[in-house]
């Protein structure tokens, strides 16, 4: 499968995620929101940027919802519950939010 942006086709999974997430830009996100439905905000960025720096930069780490809760309340300054961040990614945080920062899906189950 494929999604077009810019002009470009970008390779992606049967579920939608990038197959090589240096080919990730904002461009390729705003493309990929729009076909989760999500109406990007500074916080989905927050939490996408977040995402990529663990993975990229922490030996391909994908936190669990409880790392990326507990990041994103010391980021914003406020004590975030999970549902919070479902208000942000209804997919999950750790699923969906993976997939508008075109990293690789995850295979765990839960958030915890």
């Amino acid at each position: 499968m494929a999604i077009e942006v810019n002009g470009k086709a970008i390779e992606t999974t049967e579920n939608g995620y990038l197959v090589d997430h240096t080919v990730w830009d904002e461009d390729v996100c705003k493309a990929i929101a729009e076909s989760e439905n999500i109406e990007l905000t500074e916080r989905h960025m927050d939490v996408i940027e977040y995402l990529r720096d663990e993975y990229i930069n922490n030996a391909g780490n994908q936190p669990m919802e409880r790392a990326i809760t507990k990041h994103m309340s010391g980021v914003w300054g406020e004590k975030l519950k999970g549902k919070d961040l479902y208000t942000l990614f209804p997919g999950a945080p750790s699923k969906q939010g993976l997939k508008l920062a075109g990293l690789p899906a995850t295979n765990r189950k839960g958030g915890y």
